[in-house]
């Protein structure tokens, strides 16, 4: 599998991550199966968090035998200091480690988010801290939502987060408004060499009122032209690597993808975005 450079951390990632959202609802037998593949596959990168239910125990009894062979990037969804540095201490006793990788400010959704993370007594303080104390290398942000990257471009501006994860995929980039705020992201990640991750690659729309086929909290791309045409598309774009989607049965089909990968061309990308209509974004733009 394609690996590439995680920005200044210098870490050669695999293109696709091992999202573990889809190991939180499983049994140990399941996780094991899935890391095993994963692992067997060349994917040397780990995303993980408290909120993914049980993925945090799941991928534990892995970390002895496998912590210097992956990028291990955790993050928090709490905003004081003394909540993230409380919720960081029990995600390395979980997941049997002395240290990780990356740490990340985790779905920082709105502005209000951002305040009190920057605000004194915010979490950026126990993340300075953690990483003045050799309990993480590098410092990063994810966020959901069509202001993920406006957010994420001041976050940048107020401190010099090494990483950025948000929302990429060929239907939002049918919004005007999301691509120009992609794009101007983008390029500063570009100027100050910060590594980029993006999820719901593979969204296709709001679950509604449909019965839920799969573990996303959105309906994901199921079938396999669809699954190739969507990884196509978002590893054709200046990006590191993708978590795959929240639900480990669809992990072959993606590893699949991103092992058979070629870049698109421009006029190919443009092509697949002009059918985004066909499918309805998972969040939609405010009314005019």
């Amino acid at each position: 599998m394609e690996k590439r450079r995680l920005g200044r951390t210098g870490h050669m990632s695999s293109v696709v991550i091992i999202g573990t959202a889809g190991l939180g609802k499983v049994d140990q037998a399941e996780a094991d199966a899935a890391m095993e593949f994963m692992l067997a596959h060349g994917v040397n990168h780990i995303d993980i968090a408290p909120s993914y239910g049980d993925a945090e125990l799941r991928v534990g009894p892995w970390m002895p035998r496998i912590r210097n062979q992956v990028f291990l990037a955790s993050k928090t969804t709490k905003r004081t200091r003394q909540e993230a540095w409380d919720e960081m201490q029990n995600t390395l006793k979980r997941l049997q480690v002395e240290n990780v990788d990356l740490y990340q400010f985790h779905a920082v959704t709105t502005f209000a988010d951002l305040e009190a993370i920057f605000a004194p007594g915010g979490a950026l303080e126990a993340f300075v801290e953690a990483r003045k104390q050799g309990l993480t290398k590098y410092l990063g942000i994810t966020g959901h939502g069509l202001d993920a990257p406006r957010i994420q471009i001041e976050a940048l501006k107020r401190f010099d987060l090494d990483t950025v994860m948000f929302p990429l995929n060929f239907v939002l980039w049918a919004n005007p408004q999301y691509r120009a705020d992609v794009e101007e992201l983008l390029a500063l990640c570009a100027k100050r060499d910060v590594g980029v991750q993006c999820i719901k690659s593979l969204c296709k729309a709001p679950w509604g009122e449909r019965e839920r086929r799969w573990r996303p909290w959105y309906e994901p791309f199921d079938d396999l032209y669809m699954i190739k045409a969507a990884i196509r598309w978002v590893l054709s774009q200046p990006i590191t690597g993708i978590p795959c989607a929240g639900d480990n049965r669809l992990w072959p089909a993606i590893v699949d993808a991103a092992e058979r990968f070629v870049p698109m061309t421009k006029e190919e990308q443009e092509a697949l975005v002009a059918t985004a209509g066909n499918y309805e974004p998972l969040w939609a733009p405010a009314a005019a």
